[in-house]
């Protein structure tokens, strides 16, 4: 123990940079110190505990990688380099917390139960070595229960748990360190044994599974010795972006922000068609014209694909980017095969199939209401006033202006525009409204709700998160996003039945077009099974088979019928109002929230504010149905 110790102080005795370390933290500042000898210390802030990992190669990729996703970490070349930064470290956050411990992750030599041709997946080894103190066993049981009960996809874990003697740890086993340590050691499944190349999948999960044990860990260290309160152990990540994620965030935006995919898909030639289509009494599918696409597809897969993601240390914001990545690219194939039968396959891969229940609940709201857009026995409402496009320009400046007096970054603009089919649509920061627009008077306060409310204040929300793709919107975000729209419809006092028509015809046109049907089938469907008025069907089916035929239409029932299931199970609306994101992220962004690297809404929607909202989201708080939705 001696002559380590002396090998400590030598090595503390090189490290003249640790004193401004040690004060940086002692301000409450991040750190972020490369190591002369090769390595880092990284701490984004105070906190009662270090993982740690000692290697002179890269070879134990895994284990270098959990290590680099915790808020504090040191990689270091040598254990004496190692032992002399823990220890001035420990020694700081000790006296400030009353408990520090230390997580020290690494890699066994071989996977020694597989090769490449074994006939069966056997369980591989962790080895987890921990001191006799109770803080530090409740630590080291807290990493058993969780990772055992996380499927590891292909291999399952044989856990192997030991504890020092003050013998073994004299011997040079563990860091020579004053502090509670855990050792992890396990088996490199993620890498061939004969070839050494690297399963990716597994590599992955097995760094989120292990990530996730050592914050549990963590956690239960901290809850022993009374050292830190959390809500939560993910609220013990990060809370900082490092500039490695800024970067990919920039690059993944500038790729978003080559085309605009539903203007894109949208024909610009609606009054035309819709005239083409009746003058052959409704038998002939109209001529859709589009804008020129403006960029080269290939051209910016290439970028795409070119973005580096391994330096972003963080699991939760690599997995969320890589599926911002795939999604990006079934657009942009979306795009190379417009007008094209291959356009309507990679729009299923995007949006998914119409799903049997999605279409008896469609079904339901077309059975239930009649023609006139009531329930069935209910009366029709006396002829309605219509609003032109200009009368919705008008309240949706007026909406805007308003949410820019709440927030001074609110800087949304209007256009009116010949080259859209009637009504109106989002892009970015821009709300565009067709000239043809005309609608119920009653209709312009719900439907600039859906808009505004939702599409434009989630933009400006996630735009004030720091990161572009909270903006742009994560990975299929569209179907939550459309179910939020059309419920602030509901509870602005503006759902009418005519509207849930629309919607739900929208999701029986998508079935019968991925059933093969051609566009007069699926509108005479809309028409004589149906009874819509056959130019609410032709919008339908323009809308359906635009591009060659997108399924995108289907979400908005879906995303519906899942908000009102989320709602029903007690659960909130305010991480959807802090940017663009799918039902599937909700428990990232609470997590996200809950480290600090989220902030709240900066402008909360407008609609909330009516006086019955209140009462009408308390109601779907107990469970409702689409139809419910019309008992306003």
């Amino acid at each position: 123990m001696k002559q380590a110790s002396a090998g400590v102080s030598a090595a503390r005795s090189n490290l003249d940079w640790l004193a401004d370390v040690l004060v940086s933290i002692e301000e409450g500042k991040a750190v972020r110190q490369e190591l002369p000898s090769g390595g880092r210390l990284h701490i984004d802030r105070a906190l009662p505990f270090l993982c740690v990992h000692v290697s002179d190669d890269d070879r134990a990729l895994v284990a270098r990688e959990i290590t680099q996703a915790n808020a504090s970490y040191l990689i270091a070349q040598d254990r004496a380099t190692a032992a002399a930064i823990v220890e001035a470290v420990g020694a700081l956050l000790e006296r400030r917390f009353g408990a520090f411990m230390v997580i020290e992750m690494g890699e066994l030599a071989s996977d020694e139960l597989l090769t490449d041709k074994a006939p069966f997946l056997p369980p591989f080894t962790i080895e987890v070595t921990a001191g006799k103190d109770a803080s530090i066993r409740a630590a080291a049981r807290a990493f058993i229960a969780a990772f055992e009960a996380i499927q590891v996809k292909f291999r399952t874990p044989r856990v192997e748990i030991r504890y020092w003697s003050e013998e073994r740890r004299a011997a040079g086993e563990a860091l020579d360190i004053p502090f509670p340590l855990m050792r992890v050691r396990f088996a490199p499944v993620y890498r061939q044994q004969e070839s050494d190349k690297i399963y990716p999948e597994l590599r992955e999960r097995l760094i989120a599974a292990l990530f996730d044990a050592g914050l549990r860990a963590f956690a239960a260290f901290a809850s022993a010795t009374g050292s830190l309160a959390t809500s939560t152990h993910r609220a013990l990540g990060r809370k900082a972006f490092i500039d490695a994620v800024v970067r990919t965030d920039r690059c993944i935006d500038e790729v978003a922000s080559t085309f605009d995919f539903l203007l894109a898909v949208t024909p610009i030639n609606a009054q035309a068609a819709w005239t083409e289509f009746t003058a052959s009494g409704c038998g002939r599918a109209p001529r859709f014209l589009y804008r020129p696409l403006t960029l080269e597809v290939e051209a910016a897969k290439r970028k795409l694909f070119s973005i580096p993601f391994e330096h972003l240390e963080d699991p939760v914001l690599y997995q969320l980017y890589r599926e911002k990545q795939q999604e990006l690219d079934l657009q942009l194939s979306m795009l190379s095969a417009r007008e094209t039968a291959k356009f309507i396959e990679f729009g299923r891969a995007l949006y998914g199939p119409v799903e049997a229940t999605l279409l008896r609940a469609a079904g339901e709201v077309l059975a239930r209401t009649d023609k006139s857009g009531t329930e069935a026995g209910g009366s029709a409402s006396s002829v309605r006033v219509c609003a032109d496009c200009y009368f919705v320009e008008r309240r949706a400046r007026e909406m805007i202006a308003e949410y820019a007096r709440r927030c001074s970054d609110f800087e949304a603009r209007v256009e009116v525009r010949d080259d859209l089919p009637s009504g109106l649509l989002v892009s970015g920061r821009r709300l565009l409204i067709a000239r043809s627009t005309l609608m119920p008077v009653d209709r312009v306060e719900a439907i600039l709700s859906h808009e505004i409310g939702v599409h434009l204040l989630t933009y400006f929300n996630g735009s004030a998160q720091g990161l572009r793709l909270f903006r742009s919107g994560l990975a299929g975000y569209e179907g939550m996003q459309e179910g939020l729209a059309v419920f602030a419809e509901f509870l602005s006092g503006g759902m009418t039945g005519e509207r849930l028509r629309l919607i739900a015809a929208r999701v029986i046109a998508c079935a019968a077009m991925l059933d093969g049907a051609a566009l007069p089938e699926a509108h005479r469907l809309l028409v004589h099974e149906h009874g819509l008025p056959e130019t609410d069907a032709f919008n339908v089916v323009l809308r359906v088979y635009r591009g060659g035929g997108l399924v995108k239409d289907a979400i908005y029932l879906r995303g519906l019928l899942q908000l009102l299931d989320h709602l029903a199970d007690g659960g909130v609306l305010e991480p959807f109002w802090m940017g663009k994101i799918a039902a599937s992220h909700f428990g990232v962004m609470q997590e996200l929230s809950a480290r600090g690297l989220l902030g709240g809404p900066a402008v909360r929607p407008m609609f909330l504010d009516h006086p019955q909202a209140p009462a009408r989201l308390a109601r779907a708080r107990t469970g409702m149905s689409p139809l419910d939705l019309l008992d306003n």
